[in-house]
């Protein structure tokens, strides 16, 4: 397997990208080189999603990339009349246009050969929706559509496509999350029936698991790994 992580700089992104390791070829993107270097020389393709995805999709063509998993994700938190075009366009952009985008260079090569697996890294805000993170939500929300309808579309080259939409996790986002969020720390995990955040291995190793031969007859599926968030309170 030749496997591409997007948003492998730091977070789940990283944590997914060293948890495949074990199992194919790792390739990484992201925008900070001194982090994706690490993986080693013809391993990492330094990119900015909003501005140099051409440059992405022809190394996912050179590398023959068959499995996919666009974690790379942007977060703004704010009321929706507060929004700026900048801010409309980035989210969009990052959680929406460049999965699909990512999935157009990689789906020729998965075709050819009647194999590949697309994971994308949703939210469970693209589930539930999330008050001052509408943007957010609605652009996670649209992956689980674009994941329901390639399943459809690929299914018959043996290609599945499902999304992980997490709860809060354990990271540096999440931190940043809590933080422009009007609620506490604590507030927040009073809300979550295990009463803790996910930790990130725990989403590198569904990834895992969903581009494995076991998991082959799953397709088109939006699995919430929330803590049981995503059920009530």
């Amino acid at each position: 397997m030749n496997i591409l992580v997007t948003g492998a700089s730091k977070g789940i992104g990283n944590v997914i990208a060293r948890e495949l390791s074990k199992v194919g070829e790792v390739f990484v993107t992201g925008r900070n080189e001194n982090a994706l270097c690490s993986f080693g020389e013809g391993k990492y393709c330094v990119c900015d999603l909003t501005q140099s995805i051409d440059v992405l999709c022809d190394f996912i063509q050179g590398k023959q990339i068959d499995v996919l998993v666009n974690n790379a994700g942007e977060y703004i938190y704010g009321a929706i009349d507060s929004m700026q075009d900048t801010d409309i366009q980035k989210i969009y952009s990052i959680n929406l246009y460049a999965p699909t985008k990512l999935i157009t260079a990689s789906v020729p090569y998965m075709k050819s050969k009647k194999w590949g697996r697309i994971v994308n890294i949703g939210s469970i805000s693209g589930v539930m929706g999330e008050a001052y993170a509408s943007l957010y939500s609605a652009s996670k929300a649209g992956l689980l559509g674009l994941t329901k309808a390639l399943a459809l579309e690929l299914a018959e080259y043996n290609i599945t496509v499902n999304t992980i939409n997490p709860g809060w996790v354990e990271t540096s986002l999440g931190v940043e999350s809590i933080e422009q969020s009007e609620f506490t720390e604590e507030e927040i995990l009073s809300a979550i029936p295990q009463k803790r955040f996910v930790e990130p291995v725990e989403v590198a190793r569904l990834v895992k698991y969903l581009i494995s031969d076991d998991a082959r007859g799953i397709t088109g599926q939006g699995i919430n790994l929330c803590a049981g968030l995503s059920v009530g309170i």
